[in-house]
């Protein structure tokens, strides 16, 4: 559960890397997108998982979660991102109402990297090649209030 930064150039993330990024590096890790916002759309998170043996080969299948109602947005109040992760099935959850599920038939023919362990990471960026650098409409400071991180297993 968290409230989200916003602002063009601004990049909060709640997401996960597989635990083999050491040996098996990115994206043949894996890499599950619970929860991205690019700043400058502040109704909109997007939720995407990364996969491929080497980054020639980098594939990605994801979607938007529906956007909110003009005028809220992710800053406004608390949210609840979510992914319900079983064995082969990964569903995304926007405060509890499921908008996108991966399977191992999304994967192009290629490895499903996401039976295996992952671990966790929170983080606002700012600025890069997808959200663009910030102005001066940027608010600052800004943060990501994060409630609570619940794992049930």
């Amino acid at each position: 559960r968290a409230m989200l930064p916003i602002g063009q150039g601004i990049w909060p993330a709640l997401w996960m890397l597989g635990s083999d990024i050491t040996t098996e590096s990115w994206p043949a890790c894996g890499e599950i997108d619970i929860m991205e916002l690019v700043g400058n759309q502040p109704r909109l998170i997007h939720g995407t998982v990364h996969w491929g043996p080497d980054n020639g080969q980098h594939q990605y299948y994801g979607t938007t979660a529906p956007a909110l109602s003009f005028p809220e947005t992710f800053a406004d109040e608390f949210h609840v991102f979510s992914i319900d992760w079983q064995e082969n099935e990964i569903k995304f959850y926007l405060d509890d109402v499921h908008y996108h599920t991966v399977t191992p038939q999304n994967m192009n023919g290629m490895a499903y990297p996401f039976n295996d362990a992952f671990f966790f990471i929170m983080n606002v960026a700012v600025g890069g090649e997808w959200p663009g650098d910030p102005n001066e409409t940027t608010p600052f400071p800004g943060f990501m209030a994060v409630d609570y991180i619940r794992v049930f297993q």
